[in-house]
């Protein structure tokens, strides 16, 4: 995603054409699933917000306190695509969906509405990393070099954690989920994306399975492809009870040495491991990173669940 001028107006060329701002916004509507995050660590609230694909508020629990005593952004449902109607309703001047799946004809709707950022370019719905999400951000509200000073910082701490854990290194990792069978995300998406950013490399035969999308199906067949070295499962208690039971996924080695972990809905990790942001990271720091030591060390002793 490119910008043509540092300073109002603002050019942003993305997936549906390309869009100006003209000057500081002050009534934005977020209808992705993540940039509210990086506005409330600009100090910018937005006047709506789009829930998670769960159900789950689009104020997450690590951004709630960013909110301070203002009234709470409206929460946008993202079920059945974009809600324009209710869009409208909020007046915005500038709408983003930079982590969303706008598609064409959304697009022409919103962008009568106000200045409107699609997804960028050559990259897959909801695929922007969220470095590059966070500096468009600040860009479109005029706060360019303090969004690129939140994304150093979280940098530095990602590198810093990754330098305490060099087992992570090169040991080969991936993220599933018990969906329509088994679902295996790919290097496009941000889960896998935070496991590279930590050391950990994704298998390739997990991206052709992905074929250049988030993810993709894993037939029983092919369940060895998450014989890697740590293997993260989103799932929830029942599903994880019968994946361990399962006679095809106990004989793989990541689950003899119990080089696996499991994070379940109810659990912050889902979301902020889903939703990575630089307020997400302060949770996956503290949290994610001891279950992933635990799993990697390949001792069926060491306990990899969430406190």
């Amino acid at each position: 995603m490119r910008t043509l001028t540092a300073s109002f107006p603002v050019t942003i060329d993305h997936k549906h054409g390309r869009t100006t701002i003209p000057q500081a916004p002050k009534r934005i509507v977020v209808v992705g699933q993540r940039e509210q995050d990086a506005l409330l660590a600009l100090g910018i609230r937005p006047v709506a917000a789009t829930k998670f694909f769960d159900g789950s508020s689009a104020i997450r629990p690590w951004a709630g306190e960013r909110l301070g005593a203002g009234k709470a952004p409206v929460e946008l449902d993202p079920t059945d695509g974009i809600q324009v109607e209710r869009v409208a309703a909020q007046r915005p001047d500038l709408i983003l969906g930079l982590f969303s799946g706008m598609t064409k004809a959304e697009y022409a709707q919103l962008s009568r509405l106000a200045p409107t950022v699609a997804q960028p370019k050559g990259k897959p719905d909801y695929g922007e990393d969220w470095r590059a999400e966070t500096v468009a951000v600040g860009r479109a509200v005029g706060r360019e070099q303090a969004a690129r000073d939140l994304v150093r910082r979280a940098e530095g701490q990602l590198a810093a954690a990754a330098r305490e854990h060099p087992e992570f290194k090169g040991q080969t990792a991936a993220v599933a989920a018990p969906y329509r069978g088994t679902f295996v995300y790919g290097s496009s998406d941000p889960r896998p994306r935070l496991l590279a950013d930590l050391g950990f490399a994704l298998p390739p035969a997990i991206d052709r399975i992905a074929r250049n999308r988030y993810g993709g199906q894993l037939s029983d067949e092919r369940l060895d492809v998450l014989d890697v070295g740590t293997l993260v499962w989103l799932a929830d208690d029942e599903d994880a009870a019968q994946l361990r039971a399962g006679s095809l996924y106990r004989r793989l080695d990541v689950r003899r040495e119990g080089r696996d972990v499991f994070i379940g809905p109810d659990d912050m990790l889902y979301n902020a491991t889903s939703a990575v942001t630089v307020l997400s990271l302060q949770p996956i720091l503290e949290r994610y990173v001891p279950l992933l030591a635990a799993a990697a060390d390949g001792d069926p002793a060491t306990t990899a669940t969430p406190r």
